[in-house]
């Protein structure tokens, strides 16, 4: 018995964690919970209609209690089989693996997609407000988006860039609230009586939204207006440029440590069914696409295998079978 526990935790942890090219169990429960998390959010939605909550209650409530008991289930299976984690520190106990886990990012997410549901019957909680923290299960997403991690990757690299940028929008909109303020209030003390009040047109105009529920109507203040909106139109653009050349380097450098991985795997020679599952895994977590990857594996065959036949790691499809060198130049 103590050495089948392991195992079974073992197995565990590879079901949750990995995305294997073989392994249909894995791919089947993921695929499940990925189906009952958005049904989720759908469901939630849906639930803010009041005719259909009264019309369809029990319903809502009974695939509520469904989605909780299984997302529990999942939440108390990962804290379980966390200690076999391809990252865990052999050297550190059960207990504080376990403990360094509850407090990571994905596992907080987990927790708080149950927990409205459980402080519901102990605490008398709004209905709008516990529908909100129900929402919080559309962060769960995360975990089954290789687009999600890129983009958290991406804004936690690009951080320091993001707050510089955001510092000089905030610098700008209260340079612009004060200078429509000192044009403005004496004949619209209503909407720019103080420079507070004046923010809302300032953040407005800057992100060019322009609702129009507030405007200068002094000729100074047009004039000042036009100038804050061209300087809008760029400022707005930095923070979108900055995540976008992120994006643009991240997928550069995830594609490189792809290829590279995909040389050391035939680096011998031998393509095993342990680096087919390592590849298909990396591919997925990197965000690799099929038709990103496919040219990086013929590259590695043209160099390494002469045009033997060899199969994709995560497909079977044979991508270069004999005699086919020429092709492939080609």
């Amino acid at each position: 018995m103590p050495l089948i526990m392991p195992n079974i935790r073992l197995r565990v942890a590879q079901v949750f964690s990995t995305n294997l090219a073989n392994d249909l169990l894995g791919k089947t429960i993921n695929t499940s919970l990925f189906v009952l998390i958005f049904a989720n959010v759908v469901a939630i939605v849906l639930e803010s209609e009041a005719a259909l909550e009264t019309k369809y209650y029990a319903w809502f409530h009974f695939f509520d209690v469904f989605s909780v008991i299984i997302f529990t289930i999942e939440y108390f299976a990962r804290l379980w089989s966390c200690v076999d984690l391809p990252n865990t520190i052999d050297n550190k106990s059960a207990f504080k693996i376990r403990l360094k886990y509850m407090f990571t990012p994905m596992a907080i997410v987990d927790l708080l997609a149950i927990l409205p549901f459980y402080l519901s019957m102990f605490l008398a909680l709004d209905l709008r407000f516990l529908r909100v923290l129900r929402l919080l299960r559309i962060f769960k997403l995360t975990r089954y988006s290789a687009a999600m991690r890129i983009l958290t990757s991406v804004l936690k690299e690009e951080m320091p860039a993001l707050v510089a940028a955001y510092f000089i929008m905030f610098t700008i909109i209260v340079l612009a609230s004060s200078g429509i303020y000192l044009l403005e209030h004496k004949v619209q003390p209503e909407e720019f009586g103080s420079i507070p009040s004046a923010m809302w047109w300032a953040v407005t105009t800057l992100t060019t939204v322009g609702y129009g529920d507030v405007t200068p109507i002094t000729s100074a203040g047009k004039v000042f207006g036009g100038i804050i909106t061209l300087v809008g139109i760029s400022m707005v653009a930095l923070p979108t440029g900055i995540i976008a050349s992120g994006f643009g380097n991240t997928f550069r450098r995830n594609r490189q440590k792809y290829e590279h991985e995909v040389e050391q795997a035939f680096a011998d020679g031998i393509l095993t069914t342990n680096d087919q599952d390592k590849l298909c895994e990396m591919q997925s977590t990197l965000g690799i696409s099929d038709g990103d990857a496919k040219p990086i594996y013929l590259e590695a065959l043209h160099h390494r295998f002469k045009g033997l036949p060899v199969k994709c790691p995560k497909c079977g499809v044979e991508l270069l079978k004999k005699n086919e060198d020429e092709q492939y130049r080609s």
